[in-house]
């Protein structure tokens, strides 16, 4: 019954207010919850494990991600599930249990930061945080229906986090309302919440969109529609990545044999970038927790 209650998402449940203040905080009455690869100050960063859970101590101190949202307004009520290790975007945990996804019951939650996901979509929490190196925020927020968003790389500081591979690690977070969405993310990048600014140029990669069953010609007509409407005209900019994956970064240009773009949809953009990542990937890993 609790699980069901909480649909599995919960590794462990507290309450941490914020700091009494006298004034209205930018994240004041919300609630979140945190994916257990942050560490929190007295409390066992688990990571998806609880071999790892056993073998480790306690934090002695809080991430800055985890403290900027606290001294934001807002109350943390527990860590979340992951995939063990970080290592997956199913969004399985055999050991704790696989969170049950919120809006298909049927199917599985996405990953690794499922428990955050589903939180979230449970509207168990108002928002949660979660982390980012190959889709670990954006995978589960579709898979669940929600609002996620990875920023750029070192936007938000990953201090107080475990590494999986630290050349693309990143925290994210979720949301169900973009309002709200919009809020942790001041927050988070420390930003002023003032409009926003209008862009000089906004590039449209069509070449991205082959993966798509439905036609490309469509798709950049709804997205130039959208840009439009928000920005003006004269500001899209239709590219192929491909292209410009080998203009920009010729030292990508190895990556791109045919055998390469066979393997990956025939999209040598798509298998440059993934071959890369895949790489310094499994080496950080290796790095980070196989001596």
């Amino acid at each position: 019954m609790a699980r069901d209650a909480d649909y599995g998402a919960f590794t462990e449940k507290f309450v941490l207010k914020p700091s009494s203040s006298a004034q209205e905080l930018p994240l004041s009455g919300l609630t979140f919850a945190v994916k257990d690869i942050f560490d929190m100050d007295g409390h066992v960063t688990g990571f998806g494990h609880p071999d790892w859970a056993r073998t480790h101590s306690a934090a002695t101190s809080t991430a800055p991600a985890v403290l900027a949202v606290l001294r934001g307004g807002a109350i943390c009520v527990g860590k979340t599930v992951m995939d063990e290790m970080a290592y997956c975007i199913n969004g399985e945990n055999k050991h704790y249990g696989t969170p049950t996804n919120p809006c298909a019951p049927d199917r599985v939650p996405g990953g690794s930061s499922s428990g955050s996901a589903v939180a979230v979509g449970a509207k168990l929490v108002d928002f949660s945080l979660g982390t980012d190196t190959g889709g670990s925020v954006r995978v589960p927020a579709s898979y669940c229906s929600i609002l996620g968003f990875r920023p750029s790389y070192n936007a938000i500081s990953t201090a107080g986090v475990i590494p999986l591979a630290q050349s693309f690690d990143t925290v994210g977070w979720f949301a169900r309302d973009p309002l709200i969405l919009k809020r942790v993310g001041c927050v988070l990048l420390g930003q002023p919440d003032i409009p926003p600014v209008q862009p000089s140029e906004i590039i449209i990669a069509e070449d991205c969109f082959r993966l798509s069953s439905i036609p490309n010609d469509r798709l950049s007509e709804v997205l130039v529609k959208s840009v439009k409407k928000l920005f003006g005209g004269g500001i899209v900019k239709h590219v192929a990545l491909g292209e410009l994956v080998k203009v920009k970064v010729p030292s990508l240009n190895h990556f791109m044999s045919k055998e390469i773009g066979d393997q990956e949809y025939n999209i040598p953009s798509l298998a440059a970038l993934s071959s890369a990542m895949r790489l310094v990937e499994r080496c950080e890993y290796q790095q980070d927790f196989c001596g």
